[in-house]
């Protein structure tokens, strides 16, 4: 069973989506979430489903960068998602994890990506660029924002919505079909990371 942990630092949608696949149940546990903040609202879903929960940060009884790598590897972590996690991952375990940290981006990479492009943010640039089309990506996370390799897309029409808030719902729901499918397809040992691409196997 692949053992998972989760990041958040908002209400944990993407947390209770992965939580309730039922697909996933037999294939994994989440073994800990992980917050920048204290009061994360996604800890009261930690509650329900009695996950250990722990904070990433200076304060007192938290878990600091600098031996968060290696608190992972105590809790034999296979897999770490970043679900609406803001704040940069560690170099030393973006090294010790590679290829092992996928994050949910709520816009079609490489577009709207970086620092600063996230939540509301992404999803006010894109309808100010007028797209006509969003969606949503997961990807592996490398040194630098948004950068690292895709492993997969959804892609959703746009083009009769009237506000930012508007694509924020459609690319929500979306997200929350997208990354329990990647969780599962890691599961199951059907991503295949080549030199140039990324394959998922059906």
């Amino acid at each position: 069973m692949l053992k998972v942990a989760v990041f958040v630092s908002g209400r944990g949608s993407n947390l209770r989506a992965i939580l309730n696949s039922h697909k996933l149940r037999k294939l994994i546990k989440v073994q800990a979430v992980f917050s920048n903040k204290a009061a994360c609202p996604a800890f009261k879903i930690t509650e329900e489903y009695s996950i250990n929960n722990y904070v990433v940060g200076k304060e007192e009884n938290s878990i600091s960068n600098n031996n968060l790598s290696e608190f992972l590897k105590s809790l034999k972590i296979d897999l770490v998602v970043l679900a609406g996690f803001l704040k940069m991952i560690p170099n030393d375990m973006i090294v010790d994890f590679r290829n092992r940290i996928i994050n949910i981006h709520p816009a079609l990479l490489p577009s709207f990506g970086g620092k600063g492009m996230y939540g509301m943010n992404v999803h006010k640039a894109v309808y100010n660029s007028s797209a006509q089309v969003s969606g949503v990506t997961v990807h592996f996370v490398n040194e630098t924002y948004d950068t690292g390799k895709i492993i997969a897309q959804r892609c959703i029409d746009i083009s009769d919505i009237g506000s930012p808030e508007e694509i924020s719902e459609r690319v929500l729901a979306v997200e929350h079909e997208l990354l329990p499918y990647v969780i599962e397809k890691f599961a199951l040992n059907k991503i295949i990371v080549g030199d140039d691409r990324v394959t998922v196997l059906p």
